[in-house]
């Protein structure tokens, strides 16, 4: 089980020396899970989804950028420029361990980076763009990853601003590629994905539950060490909740009746979820609760981008 958690990136993992695990480690392939959704719905979003060889090979190239390459980079530069921190709460992490140079590091962080840009610039290429939109989100996105970890801005200091930060580039982002290659990117989408995103900063609460201590030890005003445990485990299941039934109210004005439905259904067992792993101990039980809850959260994801996709009414915005 330790190995299993070495690999995909999270607490409690095993110690090794092979130096491809530990840059795995630091990429937290359980991270990349909602990004690679997020481009399926994006792609399910635009309308023009379809089933051949050349816009499967599409998709799967703009997961691997959304996921592997950008959020890759986005995880190991976070434990960059952690590793004060992950020396108080993870010490066997690999840079507070000293399992990995920081040199090692820095070239890690460069080569996903521009490889990610590189598969961005390939895609836009691909579909034709004449404005390269989706290189240009890959760019905004870096740069917000670069900005949420590092000073002198450290948007992760700031527990509303950060942790939103955190879920536009989770759930807004890689919809909005998956959009953008395969249709066009409207306001109202991009709007509708940023308000589903404040659902995302309830999730990216869960991720400060673990590193409390270092963070009060180190001045970071994340939400747990402002609100306590308790009351930001609350705060992350009400955001959680009331911009997904948010969604559900959205999906009703539209005319998507079924779809509502279908939503509200996929809720009832997230909230369950919470209220037996996530509001008892978020400490103990984060990432229980965010196996077994997160799958619902992503089907709503679809379901909703679906919907979106085969409205009229928003095909007329």
């Amino acid at each position: 089980m330790s190995d299993a958690r070495q690999l995909l990136g999270i607490k409690g993992a095993s110690e090794t020396s092979n130096v491809w695990k530990l840059r795995l480690q630091l990429m937290k392939p359980i991270t990349w899970i909602p990004l690679l959704w997020g481009v399926i719905c994006g792609a399910a979003a635009s309308g023009n989804f379809h089933w051949s060889l050349s816009n499967l090979l599409a998709s799967f190239a703009c997961m691997m950028m959304s996921g592997p390459l950008l959020a890759g980079y986005t995880q190991t530069i976070n434990d960059y420029y952690d590793r004060e921190i992950d020396a108080i709460n993870e010490p066997n992490r690999p840079i507070p361990s000293g399992a990995i140079s920081l040199n090692q590091v820095k070239i890690q962080i460069l080569a996903l980076l521009f490889g990610g840009l590189l598969v961005a610039y390939g895609l836009d290429l691909w579909a034709g763009h004449s404005t390269p939109s989706v290189l240009l989100l890959a760019l905004g996105g870096s740069f917000v990853s670069f900005i949420y970890s590092a000073p002198p801005l450290k948007l992760k200091q700031n527990g509303w601003l950060g942790n939103y930060a955190l879920g536009a580039s989770y759930i807004a982002l890689p919809w909005w590629a998956g959009q953008a290659l395969f249709g066009q990117l409207t306001w109202i989408t991009a709007l509708l994905t940023l308000a589903y995103s404040l659902a995302g900063l309830g999730i990216a609460v869960i991720n400060d539950f673990k590193s409390v201590e270092g963070d009060r030890a180190l001045g970071l005003q994340s939400l747990p060490v402002v609100f306590g445990i308790k009351k930001a485990s609350w705060i992350s299941a009400g955001m959680i909740d009331f911009f997904q039934l948010a969604m559900v109210v959205v999906l009703i004005i539209i005319g998507q009746h079924l779809a509502s439905v279908i939503l509200i259904l996929l809720i009832i067992p997230q909230m369950t979820f919470q209220d037996i792993w996530l509001l008892r101990d978020p400490l103990e039980f984060d990432v229980k609760y965010q196996a077994s809850a997160q799958p619902f959260l992503i089907l709503g994801m679809l379901v909703t981008a679906l919907a979106i996709g085969h409205s009229p009414l928003i095909n007329m915005l």
